[in-house]
Order: C-alpha cells, then structure tokens, then sequence
C-alpha cells in the first residue's frame, strides 16, 4: 500500500470495511495468523467524548475478517497508569464487541514487560505484543497536551508497562515515543477521525472530522495528520526524530492520496465542548459539512493560540448553504468560493487555513 487512504462519512463500521476491501488486506495473511488491535482506550470515557477510538472500527475490522475466515482476533490495550484498561474496555462499548464477536480482550497492564533494544537504547515493552503477526493500530486523531498532537507513533504508548510509561514521561516523551516504534511495528495504521479532541487527550472538547485514514507509514500517517490539525510538520518532535532514524517519510504534496467517498462528508451534528463553542464565535456555519468545519476548529485554535483572535471583529462563513452567495468576507472551501476571500479545498488542511487566515486577519484588523 503507497501513501495514504481517506475514506468520509459517519458511519465507522461501513468505512472501515471499505477501506479494506480497497487495501485487499486479507490477501497479505495467512488464516491463522494472529491479528492484534491496538485501539486508543486511555481511559474510561466513550468516543463521543473525542478520547477514545470508536468500537464501530474495530467491529468493521472483525467482521471483515471473520467474513473471510479470520479466527485468530484480539483487542488489546493498557490504559493510562491512572485508570483501569477493564473499566475503559467497558465504558467504551468493547466489552460488548467482544461478547458479539466472540474476541477476547486482552488487558496489557496484566502483562510481564520484557526488555527490548533499538538504537542502543534499552525499552521495556508488554509480553504479549510479541506474540502477534499482524498489529493492527487504531488511534485517534486528537490534540495532546504535552506532544500537541497524539496519533500512530504515539498509540503504541499503550504497549508498555507502567512503569515505563512513567519513565518514558522523565525521558520527554518524544524521544521514547520514536524509539518504540522501531521495536513495535504496527503493520497498518486506521486512524480514528470521525471523533478526537482538540487539544486534550483526556477529551472534552470533541471535533468532528468526518473520516477515517489508514497507511502502513506510521511517521507519513502523522505528519499528514499534523497538518489535517494545523501544525507545520516541525513544531511535532516525535514525529521528526522517527524520520530521523528512518522509521517513516513525512508527508509533502506528492504524497499519493486515494480518497473514498468525497460526496459523503457528513454534517456537524455534535454540541460543542466549551473551547471550541468559544472558537465558533468567529463562524457563520450554513450546513457545513464536519470535515471542513472540524478543520477550520483546529485552525482557529492555533490562531487563538498566536493572539490573533481576540480584536478580530469579523466573521469566516463556511457551508454548503453558502454555494450561491456573494460574501464580502472570509470563505472557507468552494462551498464559498464567491466569497470576497475564499480559501479553497474540500475539505481544506487546517495547516493552510492558518496560513491564510493570518495574513487576511492581520491586513482586516
């Protein structure tokens, strides 16, 4: 598989199938080999909540297997030093994939850590992800508080002890979270769009993003989704230094990029957490579809961050309702391209809103 899939919509469990049928993943496997999913439970708080991977995924993924004679499934996970991966398993809706699809949960704080060697570096991880032939990794695309931004690299995370998850915090987390990456390598990487937080692991302030997109490139993975979040692909250490040690390439413009259902983006239907119904402040929204609006969120966000917010007395319209209007303002996507200042895309990466949006609002103050 080259570059990257983007499936859009609303409805993870249908996309997620479709995505491999399109990869024809099941042709890389042998029938008894031992799938291991490793989505991002860090705590006991359900999707919505924009923490945590949707069960629906991992269904979408079981049964596309189990459709072709798949038995060997597993989930695994090790939440947070400070919750309970049991109580996450059951909060989240796992519980209930496991019991309908007869897949055992495997709870990786139970596990022996073993010791493990990259770079001359020495790294504790669980017993248990040694045991897998094809790791499956389903994080979320979402906001962190000490890395900006979580993703692929940083997911494996859960795949240690707890013991060294707290070292690996004394180490910086950048580092570390690299390194393990040249140990544990996941085969395929389907990240959770549909839901993640802003800026916070924890959720809190869910934004939609409308899709779901897999690669086998961990770092390709993260840096497209650190632009998709507004970040220049430098401000994410982690991400620089596993392409430092040649774990990954980053993303540039001829990155190839297969989209599915583009027509299907899927529209904002959630009520926002505090942090982004103070962002909206500066949206005129008319049927905006979640993936455009998810981005100019994170966009505004980053804006916010820079200062520029705060005297900016206009407004950013965005939404298909906007198709046939003449706007003297600012437009987001070619749902307003007749704006006076359109910036194109469907959806538009949050790293160029930035860009735009600061030299527009800078010369409208």
């Amino acid at each position: 598989m080259k570059g990257l899939q983007v499936i859009y919509g609303d409805r993870p469990r249908e996309m997620v199938k479709k995505l491999l049928y399109e990869i024809e993943l099941e042709k890389k496997l042998s029938k008894d080999s031992i799938i291991g999913l490793k989505p991002n439970l860090v705590l006991a708080k359900p999707a919505s909540s924009g923490a945590t991977t949707s069960p629906e995924i991992a269904a979408g993924i079981i049964e596309y297997f189990q459709e072709r004679g798949f038995i060997n499934i597993r989930i695994m996970e090790g939440s947070w030093v400070g919750d309970s991966t049991k109580r996450a398993y059951k909060v989240c809706g796992y519980e209930n994939i496991a019991q309908r699809y007869n897949v055992p949960l495997l709870d990786l704080k139970n596990d022996l850590g073993v010791n493990e060697q990259f770079l001359g570096e020495n790294y504790k991880i669980c017993e248990t992800v040694k045991q897998v032939d094809y790791l499956i990794n389903l994080p979320v695309l979402k906001g962190h508080c000490q890395t900006k931004m979580t993703c692929a690299l940083k997911n494996l995370k859960g795949c240690i002890p707890d013991s060294e998850k707290r070292r690996f915090h004394s180490l910086g987390l950048h580092k570390p979270i690299a390194y393990l990456n040249g140990i544990i390598k996941a085969k395929l990487h389907i990240v959770d769009g549909i839901m993640g937080d802003l800026t916070f692991e924890e959720g809190g302030n869910p934004v939609e993003m409308g899709r779901i997109i897999a690669g086998t490139d961990p770092v390709l993975v993260d840096s497209y989704v650190a632009e998709l979040m507004g970040y220049e692909i430098n401000e994410i250490k982690h991400v620089q230094i596993a392409h430092e040690i040649g774990l990954g390439q980053l993303y540039s413009d001829d990155t190839p990029i297969k989209e599915i259902d583009r027509k299907n983006m899927p529209s904002v239907t959630i009520k926002p957490g505090h942090k982004v119904k103070h962002l909206s402040k500066w949206i005129n929204e008319n049927q905006a579809c979640s993936p455009c609006y998810g981005s100019l969120i994170h966009a505004l966000d980053k804006l916010d961050d820079m200062g520029l917010l705060g005297s900016y007395k206009g407004k950013i319209s965005i939404g298909r309702g906007y198709k046939e209007s003449a706007i003297d303002g600012i437009g987001v996507g070619i749902c307003t391209s007749k704006s006076r200042y359109n910036i194109a895309g469907c959806p538009p990466r949050a790293k160029d809103l930035v860009q735009v949006l600061q030299k527009v609002i800078k010369n409208k103050k």
